[in-house]
């Protein structure tokens, strides 16, 4: 450790909240537990863990933005100075001049009825005190505009609305506003969660090229540890309120001591790990590299080979649902944005399909044609061998067809019980013996035992359980399929994994196929038979999973594949070169579909 002064420093910090209950009693919950590590100035560190661990409460710690049933003990220190010792005046101005933070959802810190212009300026005149060179409205315009370009956003951008850019632009303005008044010390709280692979690169690299150009102290936080041994020197690993490790972050990475570290490290597959491939809890890893020739098979835990799928499915099966040249058009005839762009395709009802793209790719689009909540402007959408089921027939294809939205939050009544919120399918389509139905779709679902569920308001949950509520509610139906709009973005690694494993079993025991809209291509690789790649509303390529994945022919999907960890032996698929991605207009920054209805989410 450095002589000087630590920059950012913790010294046997515990946090605990304390709650009333209904009976007029106090409990009292403890986050953070004898935490103690320091930062000196110039220093990256990364802390990981699930939610819950502590990660977010002790950055919010260091800026005193804790709610007032927290009780802070031990001492937190900005270059010297005690933070919980400073008057509300010097506090005031040690943020955002001393240290700043990026939140992590950019659409609900950014004020939605200001334009971005407006948001920094507010960060620029609070702070004219400190900063006397930002006092006249010209100067703080130009810092405005030098911001906007700090983080590669065009200084038209300035004069937009949130809702008018994508979720990477979004996060940009954010970091922006972060170094407004110059600060020397920026926690990023979960900066690219939900963010597509390409944004995410993009938004990591930022923060590393302004590390070294400013020179600044970063704090990220986030559960998943590749974005931390891409950004930062050390990572920090926290589980139930404490450190468990900590260490270089190419020590942690690869020879992780701790075995929750280890459990960390695993729940994100590195592509071409054969050990995460079609992995599930109650089965064993398939079959290593050498017998990569039998694709996707799985052995049961007696050895027992289950069904093998390829693209085109079992040879018994006819699709479930076909697209022949299908296109979706936004917009007016000067200005129409092609959403499906002449996209023809088959998906078969045992296998998994995973869509993969960028935000504005048009994958979200496509899914709600599927569903028939998007008429195409042309081509034809078959479900069962026939045209789009229309008035009478389309009840009953709600039934058998079951969407799982993105966001369990947006998507669950936070004023009706679990019990409510899986009854209201089964009660519309008027079927026997709810009870029965709901509490086997709530065990299904992997909320069990079911009856300490039932009574429970979504807002007690965990964004897991949360997930799995929606999916119940999906399974309640007894569906013959699965559409899901990516169904882990915002979750932690065991959450995560506990979805995804849902999915491979309702394939194996239900019989249920699932076409997963992502931009995850960790998880094409964990569950999928099948891939399809989506860039500018068309599919640039399609083909079993270890396929596309492993041996990619389009130079998109090689750009895709070139911005996450992967142990791809083909050579030159590592790096997308610069021929390649030059034949694929926009690859490095799609621009974002802000026309209504057709901005995938982000």
């Amino acid at each position: 450790m450095s002589n000087t002064t630590p920059c950012l420093e913790f010294d046997h910090v515990s946090i605990s909240y304390t709650r009333r209950l209904g009976d007029g009693k106090r409990s009292t919950f403890k986050a953070v537990k004898d935490v103690t590590f320091s930062l000196d100035k110039g220093g990256t560190l990364g802390i990981a863990g699930e939610s819950g661990s502590g990660k977010s409460t002790l950055a919010m710690a260091s800026l005193r933005l804790l709610p007032k049933n927290a009780k802070v003990e031990g001492t937190i220190r900005i270059n010297g100075t005690d933070v919980n010792e400073l008057s509300w005046g010097k506090l005031r101005a040690l943020r955002w001049t001393e240290e700043s933070i990026v939140f992590q959802g950019a659409m609900s810190s950014l004020n939605p009825v200001q334009k971005v212009r407006e948001q920094i300026d507010e960060a620029l005149r609070i702070h004219v005190k400190q900063k006397p060179q930002y006092a006249s409205e010209s100067a703080r315009a130009k810092r405005i505009n030098e911001l906007l370009a700090d983080v590669d956003l065009p200084v038209s951008k300035g004069d937009s609305y949130p809702h008018q850019l994508s979720g990477g632009q979004r996060q940009r303005v954010m970091i922006a506003m972060a170094l407004a008044c110059d600060p020397e010390i920026i926690i990023a709280d979960e900066p690219t969660t939900a963010l597509d692979v390409i944004v995410q690169a993009q938004i990591l690299n930022l923060l590393k090229r302004l590390v070294a150009q400013h020179g600044l102290t970063l704090v990220v936080i986030t559960h998943d540890l590749s974005v931390l041994a891409d950004t930062c020197e050390r990572i920090m690993v926290m589980k139930s309120g404490e450190i468990v490790e900590t260490g270089e972050s190419a020590n942690v990475m690869t020879r992780p001591k701790h075995p929750y570290t280890k459990k960390l490290a695993s729940a994100f597959p590195t592509i071409g790990d054969w050990s995460s491939r079609l992995k599930l809890p109650d089965y064993t890893a398939p079959d290593a590299p050498g017998d990569q020739g039998r694709t996707s098979r799985e052995l049961a835990a007696d050895g027992t080979p289950l069904a093998e799928l390829t693209s085109e499915g079992d040879a018994k099966d006819a699709p479930i649902f076909q697209m022949q040249h299908v296109r979706v058009d936004f917009g007016s005839k000067s200005s129409v944005v092609h959403a499906v762009d002449d996209v023809t395709m088959d998906v078969y009802p045992h296998e998994i399909i995973a869509l993969v793209g960028q935000s504005g790719s048009g994958k979200s689009t496509m899914a709600r044609t599927l569903l028939g909540l998007q008429k195409p402007t042309g081509g034809d959408v078959k479900y069962e061998g026939a045209i789009f089921p229309r008035h009478k027939e389309l009840k009953e294809f709600r039934e058998h067809v079951q969407f799982v939205l993105q966001d369990p939050s947006g998507a669950l009544n936070p004023k009706q019980t679990v019990y409510e919120l899986v009854a209201e399918g089964p009660r519309i389509f008027r079927m026997d013996d709810e009870e029965n139905i709901v509490y086997q779709a709530l065990e299904e679902a992997g909320l069990s035992p079911a009856s300490d569920y039932v009574d429970v308001l979504p807002q007690e949950l965990s964004g897991g359980q949360r997930q799995r509520v929606v999916i119940a509610g999906a399974l309640a139906l007894h569906p013959k399929y699965l559409i899901a709009d990516e169904p882990v973005a915002s979750l932690d690694a065991s959450a995560r994994a506990g979805i995804l494993a849902l999915f491979l079993r309702f394939k194996h025991e239900l019989g249920m196929g699932s076409f997963i809209i992502t931009h995850d291509l960790g998880l094409a690789w964990n569950i999928a038979d099948r891939v399809a790649v989506m860039y500018q509303g068309k599919i640039v390529e399609d083909g079993p999973a270890e396929q596309v994945l492993l041996h990619p022919q389009h130079p998109y999907t090689r750009k895709l594949l070139s911005v996450v960890p992967s142990h791809i032996a083909e050579e030159g698929i590592e790096e997308a070169e610069a021929a390649e991605t030059a034949t694929v207009p926009g690859a490095a920054d799609a621009p974002a579909k802000v026309a209504a209805g057709t901005a995938d989410h982000a």
